[in-house]
């Protein structure tokens, strides 16, 4: 309260600062002002309770910007009772009071802006007017969204400039250029995947939540330690089967410029039916996989079992038929129906023992991984939320690449544990040799053949996850031969330090961008308009939750398509699993 107590004589730098001076106590105060007169060289006000006595009076001074207190009047009489709302907390008020609060956390909630205000002055606002706020502070801070789109070109252009190589283009529909898509690919990632990544492609949609929406699509991959290593990615106006083709297309089309030999891939993604149809056209020779970790998470919701999660999970690392046939086995002894839910998705497409192409050990995608870069950003206009994905990038590679500096032995970490634990467990196995290729390891339960020459035992594990499993250490140790030899290149360090190698580079601040374009685009290319759909305005609806409909009896759901219950003809799953099995 003594904070805000004017005085005559007082003087402020200019009129902006006396106005926000006298809002900010009225605020603070609890009292409703009523502006008689307010200019830029006077401002005259009172208090709108009727009755109350209190008036300012202020003017500026003669030949300077200075506004001076002249009169002050009275004292309130009101009992200051502006609690609940305040006519002066205005949109633009609670914009400089969150201000400094977003920049340090994009994630500000309106909820927490509602907190905030009536902690500190006392009075409650609208939830709908902290979200606008929250909207116009994010405007002000990182540009509004309409701008985000209509620097894309530039932003495009700077790419490739400052990163030779990369492949940074958008793309716009109508005739008066909307924004319909965008695709980056660094070329330090392009050239990091063809020469030191598992030749795995993680393939996922990251919804975003600015004021025009849109999905941000991305491939990812495995580096040489398994860490998750951002190859590609891009903006759409809409997820659906026409915008996955077009991302696939373009990955294709980046990837296709810079290898050497034909590309030899697996896909792993959550089954969408755009991405099928574009794989067999672009990807004609690679591999497609379901992730596990959708799988897992849909059959937990389908049943709330945890148990069936983790025999699901069991199934899919198995190594060997048996294995696999005993996990399935006992999904159908807990739930017969769990069991025929499962069969709809073929195990070629999910579980390592039947699987045709080479996945490494890898069930799950990392979307999830790459999500988190962006899980702040997603509120930003879109220009914001490549330039975080961009210094991310700069971040990783430089820090992996100081990392692997300091190791010295010849595999990855994660691979040199997998193939210590494999010497470690071959010294209990006897060895039988057949030939210069060929051996029987005996084991305390069982024999296991192996072959060093095709690199495979009939346990499996070493076909499966490309590192010699304990039977294949033991086959080859007896015959005096180097295992590091017979690991897979993909766990090597010198193949870790490859995908990193070349290196990201920063792009100038926006005010340069002008003067280092020596050739400017032309004119009516550089304007992109936002995309036609935007988000609806105010808080998004809730799902109600009604007593009398729990207790109501469910209506089972009978899908037309495949005759079976718990769903209908349009969420059926079965012209899904038909493209799965054409592919």
């Amino acid at each position: 309260m003594e904070d805000h107590t004017f005085v005559v004589g007082q003087e402020f730098p200019d009129v902006k600062a006396f106005r926000n001076a006298i809002k900010e106590a009225a605020i603070a105060q609890h009292f409703e002002l009523r502006i008689i007169k307010s200019d830029l060289i006077r401002y005259f006000a009172k208090c709108a309770e009727e009755g109350c006595p209190w008036r300012i009076r202020a003017v500026k001074l003669p030949n300077s910007p200075i506004f001076t207190i002249r009169s002050l009047e009275g004292a309130h009489t009101c009992g200051r009772n502006a609690q609940n709302g305040h006519h002066q907390a205005s949109i633009d008020w609670i914009v400089s009071f969150i201000e400094e609060r977003l920049r340090n956390n994009i994630n500000y909630r309106p909820k927490d802006i509602l907190h905030d205000i009536h902690k500190q002055y006392g009075i409650t606002i609208p939830y709908k007017q902290a979200w606008r706020a929250k909207e116009r502070g994010l405007a002000t801070i990182f540009g509004s969204s309409e701008e985000g789109y209509g620097l894309l070109p530039l932003y495009c252009e700077q790419i490739r400039k400052a990163n030779p190589g990369s492949v940074a283009e958008v793309f716009t529909t109508g005739s008066v250029n909307h924004f319909q898509r965008l695709f980056v690919s660094f070329y330090a990632s392009i050239y990091g995947f063809l020469n030191g990544c598992f030749p795995v492609i993680s393939l996922g949609g990251i919804q975003l939540k600015s004021k025009y929406l849109g999905t941000l699509l991305s491939a990812t991959s495995y580096d040489a330690d398994g860490g998750m290593f951002p190859l590609a990615f891009g903006v759409v106006d809409a997820e659906n089967e026409e915008s996955w083709i077009w991302f696939l297309s373009e990955l294709h089309k980046a990837l296709e410029m810079n290898a050497r030999n034909e590309l030899h891939l697996t896909f792993l993604s959550n089954g969408q039916k755009g991405i099928l149809d574009a794989l067999r056209r672009k990807f004609p020779n690679s591999s497609y996989a379901l992730c596990m970790r959708y799988l897992s998470e849909s059959i937990g919701k389908e049943f709330k079992n945890s148990r069936l999660v983790h025999l699901l999970w069991q199934a899919a690392y198995a190594t060997t038929t048996m294995a696999f046939k005993e996990r399935m086995s006992e999904i159908e002894e807990i739930s017969p129906e769990a069991a025929k839910w499962v069969q709809q998705f073929p195990p070629s497409h999910w579980a390592l023992v039947y699987f045709e192409g080479n996945r490494y050990g890898h069930l799950s995608s990392n979307l999830e991984e790459f999500a988190k870069w962006i899980l702040e950003a997603r509120e930003l206009p879109i220009i914001q939320v490549i330039e975080r994905i961009h210094s991310k990038l700069m971040v990783e590679f430089e820090e992996r690449r100081a990392r692997s500096s300091s190791w010295f032995s010849f595999l990855t970490p994660s691979a040199e544990k997998r193939i210590v634990e494999a010497i470690t467990i071959a010294s209990s196995y006897r060895v039988l040799r057949s030939d210069e290729v060929e051996f029987e390891v005996l084991s305390a339960e069982r024999s296991y053949i192996v072959n060093i020459g095709k690199r495979c035992c009939s346990c499996r594990e070493w076909q499966l996850y490309g590192i010699p499993c304990s039977h294949a250490v033991a086959a080859i140790a007896s015959c005096r031969k180097d295992v590091y030899a017979f690991t897979e290149k993909c766990f090597m360090v010198s193949g870790y330090r490859e995908a990193y190698a070349k290196g990201i580079y920063p792009i100038p601040r926006r005010l340069e961008w002008k003067n280092l374009d020596e050739t400017p685009m032309d004119d009516d290319t550089q304007i992109v308009r936002p995309p036609k759909f935007r988000r609806p305005p105010g808080r998004p609806e809730k799902k109600r939750i009604c007593v009398e409909e729990l207790n109501r009896e469910k209506h089972t759901v009978h899908c037309s398509r495949c005759n079976q219950t718990g769903h209908y003809k349009t969420t059926c799953k079965a012209e899904l699993m038909k493209g799965i099995e054409q592919f």
